[in-house]
């Protein structure tokens, strides 16, 4: 019987299970407590645990062990103890806790059970010798479980010969499920703590992996130093990265890292199952092989090293954000199953890193390379160059650079497929459609797409899947033409128009644009000096003739006078002799044509008065003075509604009388021209278009030099007359052009101001 505060008798049972119940709150608040990595925290939980079990056996005392599930085996050192025996000599209590449990005593007999085990019930089975020796009689074992697993063994000992009663081992059972509660609370804690540091130690590599990458150095300085990251992390010895060459045809080595290296084996390896690499590019699958001794690996295993044993691999695939395989990545140890899942994770997020290096690094030395050749190389080598890129860059099959030319579109540039001149229209194409909605556009496969007016030449290509994006150049932003990519049913890795192309191919549009303004802005700077030039030639050449008329006038001009006073003064010879009278007669008519011939000349070198001219006029008086043959046929569309332009009528109907004519030699005599019109923004635009043999392009340039000679070019009739086209159109304010692929046909722009209104 017990008494408390009050003075109230309590049964000593009653009293038992009241205290207990208070150490059970105690021990729940201890556990409360706990944080994740607190050792102290549980060791004081378990020490109050065994104290708390001496207290529900009077005279007991109590020892608790942890056990390790993995290994089967107690950890000596986790001992816990309470109520040992007083007044033992040090000798002694050397020897009681001497009591580390046998691989065959009864508390493995209670991990094995997963239940109690009590000495008296366990003949077999003596009490350990130590606790013997120092007066123990009764043992009762009860194991800490957890979801099943054994987690520790509390020993309780008992210097009497009896048994422990129904309530002793109720509250035991108790205590030991408190114990284990509290056990397995701190491990979580601790495995959550040790995940959370984890998991900050990978961010703060990636991090560091995206610092390396937007330090812009080298790619292989940045693969290098991923590798070397990915080796801490995972506890890796060595590790490869292969990238897949220009040619998708092998896996060529670009980083190498591990200690103590003999003889790598940096080979390039074939993108087919013939090597564990080559196997995970082919099939673009990560892999984690705990033995690369065990099948079907043995038989593809390629040594990282041939002077190291490695008997375990980790590799994943560099992926690209437009699908397209950039490489591998392996690691590499001499230890069986050394990589775990969350090894294969973080990898394959190093991965995507190394890809981020590669993609933006071949970017960059893409947009160096076009940023070069602006500044040197001419407006058809810098679109030639981007078509190279957009093929490589977004590994498509066939890449196009077109210009806005009024309601049609000119192919200026083309990897593959297009022959540069060709047109497209701007309404219903899919081209068109990207220019006229300013957005890039994407078809799944052109060969049947409605939207794609060369399906035919989709299929011979064996063109696929398409993405469009617009030419914006200027201040305002308006477009100027498109830029497409074409992937290819045979291609080895299809292009996919991601939004990683998209930005991409955005950039060499962007590019594209610049090299188109660049054009611009030297050709309309080459015109105004051409313009100065020939203004100040004409100037010149004006003063020149006005003095050499003068003289001519003085000279020329007595002529016919003199002729007069012949006629006067010898009338009788003259009527005499008819042959002298008639050469009078023709000295002084020739003489008056000289005159008029030089007058007329002139007016050519003397400043031109523009004013606004009827285009489809001018058109009209050109047919006529051409007086092309018969086989020529002529056609013109879209002039009766342009509107008027800027010129002077006679020099402009002398510049298409000049086309006219040699559109009629190059064709020799037969075949046909077509006259267009088209008028944009501030400007008029006269298309001449004939079915002759075409110029080379090498010849664009030099037909317009005066002292040019078209016996080499194949087009007769190309010298002096296309330098006064040039010379009246810079007069005029206006310039000229020429297109033709040097095979079928060539067509002359003639650009004018429109005219006041």
């Amino acid at each position: 019987m017990a008494s408390n505060a009050f003075n109230v008798t309590i049964p000593q049972g009653e009293y038992l299970l009241l205290d207990a119940l208070a150490r059970l709150n105690d021990i729940g608040s201890g556990i409360n407590a706990l944080t994740g990595g607190d050792a102290s925290g549980v060791e004081a939980t378990l020490r109050l645990i065994v104290e708390s079990a001496i207290k529900v056996v009077p005279g007991a005392s109590a020892v608790l062990y942890t056990f390790d599930a993995r290994r089967g085996a107690f950890d000596p050192v986790s001992r816990v103890s309470a109520g040992e025996w007083l007044g033992a000599t040090p000798e002694e209590r050397a020897r009681i806790e001497d009591d580390e449990p046998r691989a065959s005593g009864l508390g493995m007999r209670a991990v094995g059970r997963r239940g109690p085990v009590l000495s008296y019930e366990e003949p077999s089975l003596d009490i350990h010798p130590a606790k013997l020796a120092a007066g123990a009689k009764v043992l009762a074992c009860l194991p800490l479980v957890v979801a099943g697993s054994p987690v520790g063994v509390l020993y309780v000992y008992l210097r009497e010969e009896r048994r422990f009663t129904q309530l002793e081992l109720l509250l035991l059972s108790v205590f030991v499920n408190q114990a284990a509660i509290a056990m397995y609370h701190a491990g979580q804690l601790s495995d959550v703590q040790r995940e959370l540091a984890r998991r900050e130690d990978e961010l703060a590599r990636l991090r560091r992996a995206g610092l390396l990458i937007s330090s812009r150095r080298r790619p292989e300085e940045t693969l290098e130093a991923i590798l070397q990251m990915a080796l801490e992390v995972t506890g890796a010895k060595y590790g490869i990265f292969r990238l897949v060459d220009r040619e998708s045809q092998n896996l060529v080595t670009r980083a190498i890292a591990g200690e103590r290296l003999g003889r790598p084996a940096v080979e390039a390896l074939p993108l087919n199952a013939t090597s564990i690499m080559g196997w995970i590019a082919k099939f673009r699958q990560p892999l984690n092989i705990a033995d690369v001794r065990s099948e079907p690996w043995a038989r593809i295993y390629y040594p990282l090293d041939y002077s190291l044993e490695m008997r375990s691999e980790l590799a994943v695939p560099l992926i690209g954000a437009g699908g397209r395989l950039e490489g591998v990545l392996n690691l590499e140890s001499p230890q069986i199953a050394a990589f775990s899942e969350q090894d294969s994770h973080l990898l394959q997020a190093f991965a995507t890193q190394a890809v981020i290096a590669i993609q933006d690094a071949r970017l960059m030395d893409a947009l160096l390379d076009v940023a070069a050749r602006l500044l040197v190389q001419s407006y058809p080598e810098v679109l030639d160059r981007l078509v190279e890129l957009a093929c490589d860059l977004l590994n498509a099959g066939a890449s196009a650079i077109w210009t806005l030319h009024g309601e049609k579109l000119t192919l200026s540039a083309a990897s593959a497929g297009y022959t540069r001149g060709d047109h497209l229209s701007l309404h219903g194409s899919l081209t068109g459609q990207a220019i006229l909605g300013r957005e890039p556009v994407t078809s799944d496969d052109v060969r049947t797409d409605p939207r794609f007016e060369r399906s035919e030449l989709a299929r011979a290509q064996g063109w696929t899947r398409a993405l469009i994006v617009p030419l914006m150049a200027g201040d305002d932003g308006e477009p100027v033409g498109a830029f497409s990519v074409y992937g290819t049913a045979t291609s080895p890795e299809e292009f996919t128009s991601s939004d990683w192309d998209k930005k991409v191919l955005g950039i060499l549009a962007h590019y594209a644009a610049l090299a188109f303004q660049n054009a611009t802005h030297q050709d309309a700077l080459r015109e105004a000096q051409e313009a100065r030039a020939v203004a100040e030639t004409f100037a010149a050449m004006g003063d020149i003739a006005a003095n050499l008329l003068h003289h001519l006038n003085n000279k020329v001009g007595t002529i016919p006078v003199r002729v007069e006073g012949i006629q006067d003064k010898c009338a009788p010879v003259i009527e005499a002799h008819p042959y002298l009278a008639a050469n009078l007669v023709a000295i002084e008519r020739a003489a008056q044509e000289a005159m008029t011939a030089v007058r007329e000349q002139l007016s050519l070198l003397r400043p031109i008065e523009r004013s606004s001219v009827d285009v489809a006029g001018c058109v009209a008086r050109a047919v006529r003075a051409a007086s092309l043959p018969p086989d020529v046929n002529v056609s013109m569309e879209r002039l009766a509604d342009l509107p008027e332009v800027m010129a002077n009528r006679e020099s402009l109907t002398l510049v298409l009388a000049n086309l006219l004519q040699n559109a009629s030699n190059a064709m020799k005599g037969r075949g046909r021209i077509s006259i267009e019109g088209a008028a944009q923004g501030a400007w008029v635009e006269i298309a001449v278009r004939d079915t002759g043999p075409g110029i080379p392009a090498e010849l664009h340039d030099r037909i317009f030099e005066l002292n040019f000679s078209s016996q080499s070019g194949g087009r007769s009739n190309l010298g002096f007359g296309l330098w006064w086209v040039k010379t009246l159109m810079a007069r005029l304010g206006g310039a000229v052009s020429v297109e033709s692929d040097g095979r079928s046909g060539t067509t002359f722009r003639l650009k004018l101001p429109i005219g006041a209104r």
